[in-house]
């Protein structure tokens, strides 16, 4: 991806033959919450395998398309379906669409995941606000030569997740009636889930939540100036003297159950954007 620039100015220019709008709201659905798609009132979709440059989601329950429409009657570009490290993609390949999403306008991004509860006042199916994060990934996505117009050599981390966006989300979310969380988010590479001793020395650590995507789109969206507004549903709990066997079909299942209410949230909260 040495020529990054490039492959940004091709992805986007087949985008614009779709569409000349330029969408100041990105959005990111995680695991089992395609339904979040649902309220996008789409104008049109296109197959990532369509688009230039753009990995293609190998991961069931990723739709793989990337959704232009509107969302609490704002213009969105939102992807169904995301990249991640252990699909043997590098972070430069997986934070792509980030880049993608801010050349065609997009001032904010949400994202949103499936994530391991590591906090026990923690339940299956809670929805949490994204306070913080730890990147447990071992990698990073602006390591190499960095593009000065793109953003800084050293982007601070302060306010990852933007505090102004965190109070309305809260502030939304008692006026909607839809409890929610806060948490930090631990980032790791997957695919296996964690064991016990991971657990218990993420909990340590200041972890809430574990998961194995979201930090490098928000190193990317931090770089660029992008702000960002993160959400996880807690699908499995990782408490280590109480561990449970799991699966990747028993988490999208939860995801899916808890979908509505997100997708509801963050339709609210959209509309109040300013």
């Amino acid at each position: 991806m040495e020529n990054l620039k490039q492959m940004i100015d091709e992805a986007v220019g087949f985008i614009r033959t779709k569409t000349k709008d330029s969408p100041k709201l990105g959005i990111i659905l995680g695991t089992g919450l395609g339904g979040l798609a649902k309220a996008v009132k789409r104008e049109f979709e296109i197959p990532y395998d369509q688009i230039p440059h753009f990995p293609v989601s190998t991961v069931e329950s990723h739709a793989g398309k990337l959704l232009i429409g509107m969302v609490g009657g704002k213009r969105v570009v939102a992807m169904e379906g995301r990249f991640h490290l252990y699909e043997g993609y590098t972070l430069k390949q997986v934070t792509f669409p980030v880049r993608v999403m801010k050349a065609l306008g997009i001032e904010t991004l949400i994202v949103s995941n499936a994530a391991g509860g590591l906090n026990p006042q923690f339940n299956k199916g809670d929805i949490v606000l994204m306070t913080d994060h730890i990147n447990f990934q071992g990698d990073n996505p602006l390591i190499g030569k960095n593009d000065d117009t793109m953003g800084p050599r050293f982007p601070d981390m302060f306010n990852a997740y933007d505090m102004d966006l965190r109070n309305l989300a809260i502030q939304v979310s008692i006026d909607e009636k839809i409890p929610i969380q806060k948490g930090v988010y631990v980032g790791v590479t997957g695919p296996t889930l964690e064991t016990a001793a991971e657990y218990r020395m993420m909990r340590i650590l200041g972890g809430d939540l574990v998961g194995m995507s979201t930090v490098p789109e928000v190193i990317v969206a931090r770089h660029q100036g992008t702000k960002v507004l993160g959400f996880s549903v807690v699908t499995d709990m990782g408490l280590p003297d109480a561990l449970e066997a799991c699966s990747h079909q028993k988490i999208v299942a939860v995801a899916e159950i808890a979908g509505p209410k997100l997708s509801r949230l963050i339709e609210k909260i959209v509309e109040r954007m300013s």
